[in-house]
């Protein structure tokens, strides 16, 4: 009725949109429009929409819709427009209870913003991706995994399995690009056996799907945070990390878990310091030393043995670089980094008839020693047995009959 009653008073004009020309209620100040395309120029130039957007919000106190942010940024051609992603791929559910399976990996970037490169090992979780631990390293490697995972499991327990690829420090493959050789294990693969936990192969980048899109939030967020913080070190990246980012980064992406619970558990195990070496079998040579290369290590006498020449001895190289060797429970060696003795103050004390030893593992100290004993007479168990005279009585009775005779003499 309306468009009609338009129609016969200004004809066709009548119909056009009354709203062309006018400012929307919603239009966004022309003042707010310079300081966010600025502050992206300036400051925020390397973040992606979505971080930018956190950001604005977060440190500026602009609230913002993010398409608005993203057609602003678009329309300035500060940020290309997107390609269409590519065909759908069903994702594998998660898992329901934290602690039943743990991904780990390590993403090569220029982390710092300059031309070094450094490894960021990460160790989420697959019920809700939550960061247990994130590292920046020189190299992925077997001493840098298990430090990782032993320092998990200190913290949070023991877990049901490992998800990882088929790195060198994780599997053995016979044929590149083939099926893992499950009867032989790795340093890694040892250490999780030990534990009773269960290591998962992944065999393509889509069956990481999970750990891979994680990564590609690292890249496009840490290397900014660290430019914004001013940090230029693995050393303070590290700590940003510890003490910072990575309580940030669970309390944007963690997600709730499908059931209450958890499946870690709370070792009670001493051993973690054993169990978290890379462990070495080799035979001591006859002048009583053990050698990995060029690597060379003298095994003093033992309690109980003078030489272990002939024996199998184990190598277990510790994350701290130093190195104790084993023959079966006992310790017969500790040595620093640099080949040199290891002796403990309470070692370097006891110094008995054999010398300086290294005490063994599980083993009370006991001291070598002389003492003078002491004379004591047992006390009778019962009133009909009869004891012999002690030394003491015997003499006490020499004395008195000789005290009479001598006073005599004297008169």
């Amino acid at each position: 009725m309306r468009w009609r009653e338009r129609l016969e008073k200004d004809g066709y004009a009548g119909l056009a949109d009354r709203r062309k020309g006018r400012p929307s209620a919603q239009r966004i100040a022309l003042a707010t429009v310079e300081e966010v395309l600025g502050l992206y120029q300036e400051r925020y130039y390397d973040l992606n929409i979505r971080h930018f957007h956190e950001k604005l919000r977060e440190e500026h106190a602009i609230e913002l819709s993010y398409t608005w942010v993203q057609k602003a940024l678009q329309g300035a051609g500060l940020v290309a427009k997107r390609h269409g992603r590519g065909p759908h791929r069903r994702r594998r559910p998660r898992r329901p209870l934290p602690g039943m399976l743990l991904h780990i990996d390590g993403s090569k970037h220029r982390w710092l913003n300059d031309d070094r490169w450094y490894d960021l090992i990460v160790i989420l979780d697959d019920a809700t991706s939550e960061i247990y631990y994130a590292q920046l390293v020189e190299e992925e490697s077997t001493r840098t995994v298990m430090a990782g995972l032993r320092e998990v499991i200190e913290i949070q327990g023991l877990f049901c399995a490992l998800y990882s690829d088929r790195g060198s420090h994780f599997f053995v493959t016979v044929k590149e690009g083939g099926k893992v050789d499950k009867h032989r294990l790795t340093q890694v693969g040892r250490a999780m056996k030990e534990l009773g936990i269960q290591m998962i192969a992944a065999y393509s980048p889509q069956a990481r799907g999970r750990s891979e899109r994680n990564f590609g939030t690292w890249q496009g967020r840490l290397p900014q945070e660290l430019r914004l913080a001013g940090i230029t070190t693995a050393e303070g990246a590290n700590a940003f990390l510890r003490e910072r980012y990575i309580g940030e980064f669970n309390s944007k992406f963690k997600v709730p878990t499908e059931e209450k619970g958890t499946a870690f558990r709370h070792t009670s195990r001493t051993d973690l310091n054993w169990i978290f070496t890379v462990q070495t079998e080799r035979v001591v040579a006859k002048d009583n030393t053990v050698t990995i290369g060029s690597r060379l290590w003298q095994i003093d006498k033992t309690r109980f043995r003078n030489t272990l020449s002939g024996s199998t001895v184990t190598i277990h190289e510790h994350m701290d670089e130093t190195v104790s060797i084993r023959y079966g429970p006992h310790v017969v060696g500790r040595f620093d980094r640099i080949g040199e003795k290891l002796i403990s103050e309470s070692n370097e004390k006891r110094r008995g008839k054999g010398g300086s030893m290294e005490a063994g593992e599980n083993q009370k100290q006991v001291s070598t020693g002389s003492h003078t004993p002491l004379e004591i007479s047992p006390k009778p168990r019962d009133s009909h047995f009869s004891t012999a005279p002690t030394t003491a009585s015997v003499l006490s009775k020499r004395k008195a009959k000789a005290k009479p005779k001598n006073q005599k003499a004297a008169a």
